[in-house]
């Protein structure tokens, strides 16, 4: 199933809820011309117009009731769907772990998490208002063939053009914003790689060259911009054309048949306000519009739910002291490493930047996996040891820990309960100066004072 199938699976019955609203919405639109139009007739006759109108706004309070249930139900159903999204998109970002990620780039993976989650999160909302739209057009043909079926014909003939616009609309927009959304994922990776960096930048003065590579790629994106709204405006010109045009030859053909007697004006008041509702591209447009967004961002989510996730084994880590040993591993600049470090050892690694240190730590830990070759731990291969029995047996520090959560007991365990977290961060030799901090483990990160190794602890 596609990303964004998914999507509008995951709404659920909201999306009965909202259809139902929509078409609700949709036929007090489709009635009330009808109610208008014999209340001209009864006024040209002389009879009363009191029942007619007040029948009118009954029927327009309905349509209200069912536009505020559209709002809402769209609403919760995008933002539901967006959460899901993102809670997928994270798990699977650290089940594939950073040899699979790391090809995308932070920056782009934030903006596929955000910005094209939240899009995809419409998708079902959006594709309830896509068939809602076409209510309209369908509704008013068949009303004017029931008010006089060379009405209709008139109508279908310019409805024509309109069904060719939005086809033309919508793949066009569709391609636009998929390189679109692609330039601007480059754009802010490369932000967010120059603000990790920023002492570093400031410290060389690169920062004019700097602010060049990271907008590389804005002549692509500015250019995609501007293909996206020449887009918009082609279909809302031909749409501003036929619009008028179809409404015209509806008219002229009502106004031949009112001559030779066979409508009456009211009718024709009618069929004149069919032929508007009908041929309003600006409402299709729009809504159109949205559902090629939510497929874009969708195509962009599923790259990352496509992700392959590490696999791990069955195995549990054996009783033993702890020895790490590395058989013909090769990783990078690693080539055919055979390496036996005893259990309890206090192992540094030292060598020039870019000789292989820090992938030596990874192939280590298992967060990454070499080429060729096996780690293992206690003669178990890291990659036959079951998940949690892996992560529960090794232990990171790294250089710029990046600590998560609202208070610094989050970040050592969330949901975890408070003699477990003290328990930890005595064994991290950390508990001693986390309750010198103002509110102990309650302290917020922010304002949580932590040189660089407190914050590896």
């Amino acid at each position: 199933m596609s990303a964004y199938s998914a999507a509008v699976r995951h709404a659920g019955v909201r999306l009965p809820i909202l259809g139902v609203a929509a078409l609700g919405s949709v036929a007090v639109t489709l009635a009330v011309p009808d109610m208008l139009g014999a209340a001209v007739d009864a006024a040209a006759a002389g009879h009363g117009l009191a029942p007619r109108v007040l029948a009118a706004a009954a029927l327009m309070a309905v349509g209200v009731f069912c536009d505020m249930t559209s709002a809402y139900t769209s609403a919760s159903a995008a933002a539901g769907t967006t959460a899901w999204l993102r809670m997928r998109m994270t798990r699977r970002v650290l089940d594939a772990g950073p040899a699979a990620t790391g090809k995308i780039g932070a920056g782009d993976l934030l903006s596929r998490v955000s910005a094209n989650a939240s899009d995809a999160g419409r998708a079902g909302p959006g594709l309830v208002s896509a068939v809602a739209a076409i209510a309209p057009p369908a509704g008013s043909l068949v009303l004017l063939a029931v008010i006089d079926p060379w009405l209709a014909v008139a109508f279908l003939a310019g409805m024509a053009g309109v069904a060719f616009v939005l086809r033309a609309f919508t793949r066009d927009t569709s391609r636009v914003l998929r390189a679109y959304l692609e330039a601007q994922g480059r754009i802010v990776g490369r932000l967010v790689e120059s603000l990790a960096g920023i002492r570093t930048i400031a410290a060389a003065g690169t920062a004019d060259a700097e602010r060049e590579r990271i907008l590389t790629d804005l002549p692509e994106l500015g250019a995609a911009g501007r293909a996206t709204w020449r887009v918009l405006a082609r279909s809302t010109f031909q749409g501003a054309v036929l619009g008028p045009a179809t409404l015209a030859a509806v008219l002229a053909v009502g106004g031949l048949e009112l001559t030779h007697g066979r409508l009456t004006p009211g009718e024709l008041f009618a069929a004149g306000r069919y032929a508007s509702i009908g041929t309003g591209l600006g409402g299709l447009t729009s809504v159109f519009a949205g559902v090629a967004r939510s497929r874009a961002g969708a195509a962009r989510a599923a790259e990352l739910l496509d992700l392959a996730e590490v696999e791990y084994g069955a195995e549990t880590v054996p009783e033993g002291s702890g020895k790490l040993e590395f058989r013909a591993v090769s990783f990078g600049v690693l080539r055919a490493v055979d390496l036996t470090l005893p259990g309890g050892a206090a192992v540094a690694v030292v060598g020039p930047s870019g000789s292989g240190k820090s992938a030596l730590a990874a192939l280590a830990a298992r967060l990454r996996d070499p080429d060729r070759g096996e780690v293992l731990l206690d003669g178990v291969p890291l990659a036959a040891i079951a998940h949690d029995d892996l992560r529960a047996a090794v232990g990171c520090a790294f250089e710029r820990p990046t600590l998560i959560g609202a208070t610094v007991a989050d970040a050592i365990s969330p949901r975890a309960p408070r003699e477990q977290v003290e328990a930890s961060a005595r064994a991290a030799r950390a508990d001693d100066f986390v309750r010198r901090l103002p509110a102990g483990y309650d302290t917020p990160l922010a304002e949580a004072p932590m040189s660089g190794g407190e914050a590896q602890r």
